[in-house]
């Protein structure tokens, strides 16, 4: 089956193309096209010169749902609640912006002009205690076409348990103007804690007419390229879902790109012998990281996108920082050197590029101290060399700002963003308990190979493994990706509770509804895959884990399970007090067919001849091998400093260091 996985970042949209799933057969970078994205996919098809005939699927990641939110140009969205709650967007949490002091700014997806109150109430337990009265919901449909809104968000209180109202509501405004996106809270996601559901809700209708929009410019543009196939879109969960189910999935492709690059990566790291990792994906706007434990992916239940705006998904845990290859590097009020989190982006971009960008950004300092090949520039096909030139007159600008020459200033850009997402990488392992040296820092996207050496010096991470195609792994990700559909319920009690009849039924219900999901998609599996989970606390906890369980335990197996999950979290449980079970959980996944590899270690090899040697900045100008990364075979080895360059990428193997082809084909870097 011949698949193509197409990533579309900030930056550059990158395309892998594999006829086996197992390898890639072609690979390219093209720059991306953020007035229209669907454009700058089809460019990479076009340039990859993908055989249309042989084409089984397309396999998508998109940061357009993650831009819309940043740039706020989601849809105009207004938001009915219960009477008495229409400030809980603002409300919120006891947080703040700033952690020192009570400045800051709060920017809710929805004004407070376009929040509207009904009058009704239910309780806690589904009881209609107030109802419904629909002349005033009428009135208020009158009140929402002046208002001129594209999508109504329906979030009333203890829908989770008693969706009635909600219902009701959408079912009248849906009359009243049919072509609003009519979203209900409880549709989105039935679990308490009415401040992070109402702002889920408002995220989905947020971004459900853009993505509307933005399916229906795809498909059509796929079908004028010729392509009449299945086309599937990656989940923030590490799963796929049809493209014609992206608006009503749209608050579920929030960092899709990022989920699709951790997903490869952890593939990757299990099948060369690391079931632990740390993934770093630095890309041209941004610096990703995320934990791998025993071969998957951390999942976390909820996520903030902004300041008291969580959403609160299944979602692979990414933390992002503004540290990419396009970060702008700038001198603050106090004299001291920052780069980003403010990105010269895909246009104009760095110096380097000549596209009119005059602000010195991390490649610019790559190319100045030689470790990028400015006589192969990568993924700008309208250019044949980057002008290094332009690149030295911008560090020459900085530098005077703050007494430095040229290469100690391009230097000194390159410390600062490799001791930001150190930082970051010890946030994910040494804070939170781990010992970095039983990790591998698997390094990708066009820049991180480039500075993966530097952090796993900095974090103490023994081995650094660059895959084969690292520039594009967000696009391999999408190709080695199952299907997946999160299901939950809230149910809030005690744990004692619970019957092993009871928890059996609600469990093999949700797996029932994700399988009829699955076999509604008509896309080709092996397989189906049903994972349970239960979101367990003490009693008087706010908190939860995640707590995997299996169907027809009862309360006592419960129990055990969540205190072994404690202890594993946290050293020790809290003896007698009772537990509560907070919600159900069932991941229902798709398995699609995979190749898998297994490979014999290779013997030691001669390293071929360097293609050639050339002055590379490394506290000082030092003569340093240039290979091309085609030609390495596994079993060599290369001693740094050495300078490994490929179509989508380059890695740097810094002074001191070693680096081992394996079996696999990925380049391991370790500390010599």
């Amino acid at each position: 089956m011949a698949l193509v996985g197409i990533d579309v970042g900030g930056t550059f949209t990158d395309l892998y193309y594999s006829r086996d799933g197992a390898s890639a057969d072609r690979i390219c970078k093209v720059p991306s096209t953020p007035q229209d994205p669907s454009s700058g996919l089809l460019d990479s098809l076009i340039t990859a010169e993908i055989p249309l005939d042989d084409l089984d699927l397309i396999l998508h990641g998109t940061t357009i749902a993650t831009n819309a939110l940043i740039e706020r140009q989601g849809a105009r969205c207004a938001l009915v609640t219960t009477k008495g709650f229409r400030d809980i967007l603002e409300l919120g949490r006891r947080d703040r912006p700033s952690f020192y002091g009570l400045t800051g700014l709060q920017d809710p997806l929805v004004p407070r002009d376009r929040r509207y109150e009904v009058d009704e109430r239910v309780n806690h337990k589904g009881e209609v205690l107030v109802a419904l009265d629909e002349d005033e919901v009428r009135l208020l449909g009158e009140a929402l076409k002046e208002d001129d809104v594209e999508s109504v968000v329906v979030s009333l209180l203890h829908s989770y348990v008693n969706p009635a109202h909600e219902e009701r509501i959408a079912a009248i405004l849906r009359d009243m103007e049919p072509n609003w996106a009519i979203v209900t809270s409880a549709s989105v996601i039935r679990e308490y804690y009415e401040f992070e559901r109402t702002s889920t809700a408002v995220v989905q209708a947020y971004l459900q007419p853009l993505m509307t929009r933005y399916a229906d410019n795809l498909l059509s543009r796929l079908g004028d390229w010729g392509f009449s196939r299945q086309t599937l879109i990656m989940q923030s969960n590490g799963g796929l879902v049809p493209v014609p189910q992206l608006p009503e999935k749209a608050a579920h492709v929030v960092r899709s790109g990022p989920a699709a690059g951790v997903t490869a990566a952890a593939r990757i790291a299990a099948e060369a012998g690391f079931s632990r990792a740390i993934t770093g994906d630095m890309g041209g706007t941004s610096f990703d990281v995320a934990v791998v434990i025993d071969g998957e992916p951390e999942i976390t239940p909820a996520t903030n996108l902004d300041f008291r705006i969580p959403l609160k998904q299944s979602m692979i845990n990414v933390h992002t920082i503004g540290a990419g290859g396009g970060s702008i590097a700038w001198i603050d009020r106090g004299g001291i050197l920052q780069v980003g989190p403010r990105s010269a982006k895909a246009r104009p971009g760095p110096v380097c590029f000549g596209h009119g960008g005059t602000e010195p950004t991390v490649t610019d300092a790559n190319v100045v101290l030689s470790r990028i090949n400015a006589d192969d520039p990568i993924g700008l096909t309208n250019l044949t060399r980057l002008d290094v030139e332009g690149a030295r007159e911008a560090m020459k600008r900085l530098g005077a700002q703050i007494g430095l020459g040229v290469e100690e200033t391009a230097e000194a850009i390159l410390a600062v963003v490799n001791q930001n997402m150190a930082g970051r990488t010890r946030l994910l392992s040494i804070e939170r308990g781990y010992d970095p040296r039983d990790f591998a820092l698997v390094i990708f996207g066009g820049a991180g190979p480039l500075h993966g050496a530097a952090i796993i010096r900095e974090v103490g991470i023994r081995t650094m493994l660059v895959p084969p195609s690292p520039g594009v792994l967000c696009a391999m990700g999408c190709v080695v990706a199952d299907l997946r559909h999160d299901l939950s319920r809230t149910v809030a009690r005690r744990t004692e509770s619970f019957t092993a009849d009871e928890v059996d039924a609600i469990l093999a219900k949700q797996a029932g509804e994700g399988s009829d999901k699955l076999r509604e998609e008509s896309i080709s599996i092996r397989d189906i895959g049903v994972r349970h989970f239960a979101e367990m606390a003490y009693v008087g906890q706010i908190h939860t884990l995640r707590v995997p369980i299996e169907r027809g335990w009862d309360a006592a197996r419960l129990s055990r399970a969540f205190e072994e999950t404690y202890r594993n979290e946290y050293g020790n449980t809290l003896g007698e007090i009772a537990s509560t079970v907070v919600s159900f959980r069932t991941v229902v996944e798709g398995l699609r067919e995979h190749k898998k590899r297994d490979m014999p270690a290779p013997e030691r090899r001669p390293l071929v001849e360097p293609d050639i040697v050339r002055p590379v900045y490394f506290g000082g100008w030092r003569n340093s091998p240039i290979f091309r990364r085609f030609r390495l075979e596994p079993g060599m080895v290369i001693e740094g400093p050495a300078i490994v360059e490929q179509a989508d990428t380059t890695t740097v193997i810094e002074p001191g260091m070693t680096g081992r082809i394996d079996a696999y084909g990925n380049i391991l870097v370790e500390i010599a």
